[in-house]
């Protein structure tokens, strides 16, 4: 559904993207991950048509862009950083006009406003002015008008920006329905996202892929991968007797949350081992789990410098 191929795009001496490549195919949301700056918003405004790349191909539904940038914007639908829209219009009037823009039949434009209005729930501002909407429902309306048209491809720059926590919950179930007959890409910069809604992601520093992975390989990366964390109050001595076991790499101690995590030597599970030898020394344990890995480590790790990342005993 999308096909990228050494995409690069400068902006006189500076490269945003870099010889970039990738695929994405229906059924998929794909996330894109990374520091400010990294090249994702300007890939998919690349991707989009919004700006000509400086090299590189690129296809959307098998037509390449450059050939007929008219059909390949029909076919998808996007919701650019900061939703901007036409503030002086009233939300129902917009979804209007962008429903005519879109090439939907007049006979049909009232149902398909009426019903991605009842999917992003917009029914309590349909006629007020969206320059006078809090910066949630100008996301939401930012939303209405990426999917009226019902796209094939659907590109979406932060789209839980400035949502609440029910909010975020409802445009997440949105799109994981959508996701079942569209190719999707957003990004994000929250990693629980990541978890909810995707089910590959793609790490970009410095204009490159510097990861592509689906979110349970990343943590995989992580160096708390099947790592054990309990909590409670330990002194020196129990935390060295961890430390000796032949299972265990390493051992952290936070004694502001008392909690202790006990990191396995590589690809062992020893959340029986951890959990036999509390047993046994009598250690009362407020939590104890395995953990599957944290993506906020591996992301710092993979888009930091090499001299900042941190070292893995």
């Amino acid at each position: 559904m999308i096909e990228c191929l050494n995409l690069s795009k400068k902006f006189g001496q500076f490269t945003a993207v870099n010889d970039m490549s990738f695929t994405a195919r229906k059924g998929q949301v794909l996330g894109f991950l990374g520091p400010n700056g990294a090249g994702k918003s300007t890939t998919m405004k690349m991707i989009t048509g919004f700006l000509e790349p400086t090299s590189g191909q690129i296809k959307v539904c098998g037509v390449n862009i450059f050939d007929d940038p008219i059909l390949v914007k029909s076919k998808i639908g996007y919701l650019p950083e900061g939703a901007p829209s036409y503030g002086e219009m009233e939300v129902g009037q917009f979804l209007h006009f962008v429903a005519a823009l879109r090439g939907i039949k007049p006979s049909m434009i009232k149902a398909a406003v009426e019903s991605v209005i009842s999917r992003v729930n917009l029914e309590h501002v349909y006629f007020q002015k969206i320059d006078t909407l809090s910066k949630g429902f100008k996301r939401r309306v930012g939303l209405a008008q990426a999917i009226i048209h019902d796209p094939e491809v659907l590109i979406m720059d932060e789209p839980t920006d400035g949502l609440d926590p029910n909010q975020k919950h409802q445009v997440r179930e949105l799109i994981t329905d959508m996701s079942k007959d569209k190719t999707i890409i957003l990004s994000t910069h929250i990693l629980e996202e990541v978890h909810a809604v995707c089910d590959r992601a793609i790490i970009i520093a410095g204009g490159k892929i510097v990861a592509d992975n689906t979110p349970t390989e990343m943590e995989g990366m992580s160096r708390y991968h099947h790592a054990v964390s309990f909590v409670s109050d330990l002194d020196t001595t129990l935390l060295n007797k961890i430390k000796q076991m032949d299972c265990v790499l390493d051992v952290s101690y936070d004694s502001r949350l008392k909690e202790t995590t006990v990191f396995p030597t590589q690809g062992l599970f020893i959340f029986d081992e951890i959990s036999e030898f509390l047993r046994k020394q009598s250690i009362q344990v407020k939590s104890l789990k395995m953990e599957a890995g944290r993506l906020d480590e591996v992301f710092r790790n993979i888009t930091q410098p090499m001299g900042e990342r941190e070292v893995v005993k």
